[in-house]
């Protein structure tokens, strides 16, 4: 099983075609489907079931996409830190689209390294997944970072697994939460939340008969943040929101019973040829969430504590 061969295999999964993904990746289609015909002998399994409208995966496929996904991105990046970021020969301009939850995050550190990359200008919109995935599509964004969903994404986009982080319980420090506290026990909290938030967290407890008890649904990260600061309320949310700077007024509990965590993926347009500043881009947000990464920024232990 080779790596190109995944990369074919993911590129036919995210076009919704051989057609497509052919275009996208500059390969005929009579090649492209031999890899993937290779693959499937390889591996001994139906990995697509061929329509009139596209393809769609078999149970076996849906288990190598996901697995072909880690392994992908792990080859990327390897390359990222073996090789120099790549640096456009021109000036150009690039858009990035970001939760403001995200943005907060990795943005000031993206930010700094395009400034090191004199030829490369960052502008940054933020929105939420559905959002930022249409105004990839449009061209209102060049790379987005989005949050993985139960619903399919159907669009033109490559997804590429950027990094996973566990919802922690964030309360004011009089309310003397445990440190650790079990999923069962979250009905007895009322929780302040975004409303895609809550429909991951509730997604996820509903497989196991959890529930929450949500006070209020409002569409503001930094509106909660405060209110939790100044004792208004708790909430469940990524660990990385609260990590940079919850300081004496707000304690953070781990979740057990349960893995609550969201997963942000890099979303790009299928396309034939990717501009120098879009890849040079991806680069530097695979290099700026590895460096937070291992800072202990999406952990619920820092690093001194791992």
């Amino acid at each position: 099983m080779e790596l190109r061969a995944l990369r074919y295999f993911l590129a036919v999964v995210d076009a919704g075609s051989f057609n497509a993904a052919a275009t996208a990746i500059a390969i005929s289609q009579p090649a492209l489907t031999r890899q993937i015909h290779d693959l499937e002998q390889d591996l001994d399994v139906l990995l697509l079931h061929r329509t009139s409208r596209g393809v769609r995966l078999t149970p076996a496929g849906v288990t190598l996409y996901l697995s072909a996904q880690k392994i992908v991105a792990e080859a990327n990046r390897a390359r990222a830190a073996l090789v120099k970021p790549r640096t456009p020969t021109a000036d150009v301009s690039v858009v990035l689209g970001a939760s403001p939850s995200v943005a907060r995050v990795l943005v000031p550190g993206i930010f700094s390294a395009c400034k090191r990359v004199s030829s490369l200008r960052l502008s940054v919109r933020e929105a939420f997944t559905p959002t930022l995935l249409d105004w990839l599509v449009k061209g209102i964004v060049d790379v987005a970072i989005i949050t993985r969903t139960e619903e399919p994404v159907t669009l033109p986009v490559t997804l590429q697994p950027l990094l996973s982080e566990p919802f922690v319980l964030a309360a004011p420090k009089d309310r003397k939460m445990p440190s650790i506290l079990h999923v069962s026990d979250l009905p007895k909290t009322p929780l302040l939340m975004t409303i895609l938030h809550s429909r991951l967290v509730e997604t996820e407890l509903a497989r196991i008969g959890g529930q929450l008890s949500i006070e209020a649904e409002i569409d503001s990260v930094d509106s909660i943040r405060e209110m939790v600061q100044q004792g208004s309320g708790c909430t469940l949310m990524p660990v990385s929101v609260f990590r940079t700077d919850s300081g004496e007024r707000v304690s953070l509990s781990e979740i057990a019973g349960s893995q609550l965590q969201r997963q942000l993926l890099i979303a790009t347009r299928i396309e034939r040829n990717e501009s120098e500043g879009i890849v040079a881009l991806r680069d530097l947000v695979v290099a700026e969430s590895d460096r937070l990464t291992r800072n202990g920024i999406f952990s619920f232990r820092s690093r001194d504590e791992v």
